[in-house]
């Protein structure tokens, strides 16, 4: 039988760990503390940033929000970023996405102090991964790539010398997420398939373990998978459910596509779970790294 990677379950083991981990640093007179740069009620990204902060209550980080209006321009939100950047309070921070149209979401992510980037997203942290090829990463990681990583080794999925297929580019995800695959000690070989990529099914075919994260509900079909293969469901996309009367959250990977594997990440209840909980690991060892410890 298929193994289903529940990123629940081991979320919850994680933010187990980091309560133990935050109640040292309080031993010692340090109080993590997680920011939030939230534009607009966009319910989509109200409902992202209030999980996160239920999450910081769970484990004891405590939580810093900035909420600005829909019509707030890249100067306001600059000095937002700017004020968290200053607050020795303040552990960490994330500017929730997307931002207003006309704000150049790159610029002000530059702004993040990147020992502060709870994301993983500044430019200099994502250098990192680039120039590193191996050895401790010391700065902070990208939030998703670092969950699947943590889902895939929960379960003794070994990557060494595994033929990788990674559907999408995008940075948040596709484009990270290779740069961790290849690094020395991880060893797998990737392939990164997008919307130039020819034959895309034949690529998925060749590979162990696939990574799915384009946002088209059952982009990888089960005619597409090697027996065996590993699925990564990372993708979400709203498909409206007529039966039901209401949307639904649906995967990257067609649910027929299980069988086949020999284990597979659910979506949802796979790797998002993972990805708010290493949002609280980064901020918890950034926490460490000020104290030494």
């Amino acid at each position: 039988m298929p193994v289903r990677m529940d990123g629940r379950t081991v979320a919850a083991e994680i933010k187990q760990d980091l309560v133990r981990r935050v109640e040292r640093l309080e031993s010692r007179g340090i109080h993590p503390g997680l920011g939030t740069i939230l534009v607009g009620d966009d319910p989509g990204s109200v409902r992202y940033v209030a999980g996160k902060h239920a999450d910081c209550a769970e484990v004891g980080i405590r939580s810093i929000r900035r909420d600005l209006p829909g019509d707030a321009d890249a100067d306001l939100i600059a000095d937002a970023v700017r004020e968290l950047d200053a607050d020795p309070a303040c552990t960490g921070f994330i500017v929730q996405l997307p931002l207003p149209r006309g704000v150049d979401s790159t610029a002000i992510v530059d702004l993040i102090d990147p020992a502060k980037d709870a994301d993983g997203m500044h430019p200099y942290n994502l250098g990192q991964l680039v120039l590193h090829v191996g050895g401790e990463i010391t700065t902070p990681q990208p939030c998703t790539p670092r969950g699947i990583f943590a889902l895939l080794d929960h379960y003794g999925i070994d990557l060494s010398g595994k033929e990788v297929c990674v559907l999408g580019r995008g940075i948040t995800i596709g484009r990270t997420v290779g740069l961790l695959l290849s690094r020395r000690g991880v060893d797998a070989t990737v392939t990164q398939c997008h919307t130039g990529t020819r034959d895309i099914p034949a690529h998925i075919r060749r590979a162990d373990v696939v990574i799915a994260a384009v946002g088209r509900a059952g982009f990888v079909r089960p005619e597409d998978v090697r027996e065996g293969a590993v699925l990564v469901d990372v993708g979400v996309s709203r498909v409206y459910d007529e039966a039901a009367g209401r949307y639904r959250v649906k995967g990257d990977v067609d649910p027929a596509c299980r069988e086949k594997s020999s284990a597979y990440s659910p979506n949802p209840g796979g790797v998002g779970p993972m990805t708010r909980a290493m949002l609280l690991e980064n901020v918890v060892e950034m926490a460490e790294r000020s104290a030494g410890l």
